[in-house]
């Protein structure tokens, strides 16, 4: 397994070993002691999800308070997906930009979204299932979102579909009603990257 930190520091992208024969293939997707050692710090499962989506829907951007923030530890068991990282720290030296990782049933990557930071992805295939390992529970008063298509931001969100067909972004009335990054910052919504790394520094080792 390797591990490759992403152009958004606190983002990594994990690379698995796969064996495979005539009857499947079997891999390790999470390394609890490799994976604390490439990070600084061990990631504290409390929850883990998984969602469905068709080609075209489009999740995030997602992000939490700090503290405790959520990390995740996110992969691509069926399907495909562009799975997308945002710098929203005031302060950061990378503050509004973005990195970001093909997450399919193919290679079997993963990416890890520290905390503080943006998340969103949009699926390239029809029932693209992914899950999610988090840090922390979902706390719904904690939890916050930037519009995935803000000009600002400017992903290069995927137009044609694995199979060819054209993409068009399917959102959430939540994720529609999102602020930009700019009303975020305005309201005073995004976190602050001096406490992340503060939170990040108390993290167990």
């Amino acid at each position: 397994m390797t591990y490759r930190e992403l152009k958004v520091p606190g983002a990594w992208e994990i690379t698995p070993i796969q064996h495979g024969d005539p009857r499947g293939v079997f891999l390790e997707y999470f390394q609890g002691d490799p994976f604390a050692a490439a990070l600084g710090h061990r990631f504290d499962l409390r929850q883990a999800n998984c969602s469905v989506s068709a080609a075209g829907v489009l999740r995030g951007i997602h992000f939490a308070d700090v503290p405790p923030g959520q990390a995740k530890y996110v992969t691509c068991a069926k399907g495909a997906v562009l799975d997308v990282v945002v710098d929203i720290r005031v302060g950061s030296p990378t503050f509004g930009q973005w990195d970001s990782v093909l997450l399919d049933d193919v290679d079997r990557r993963s990416i890890y979204v520290g905390e503080g930071l943006g998340h969103a992805f949009m699926s390239l295939e029809d029932d693209s299932t992914v899950q999610y390992l988090c840090s922390a529970g979902y706390s719904p008063g904690h939890e916050h979102g930037i519009h995935p298509l803000d000009p600002q931001v400017a992903i290069a969100w995927p137009t044609t579909a694995r199979d060819g067909r054209p993409l068009a972004p399917q959102l959430s009335t939540k994720d529609l009603a999102a602020p930009t990054l700019a009303d975020a910052l305005a309201t005073n919504l995004l976190p602050k990257f001096d406490d992340v790394a503060a939170y990040v520094a108390s993290l167990p080792r």
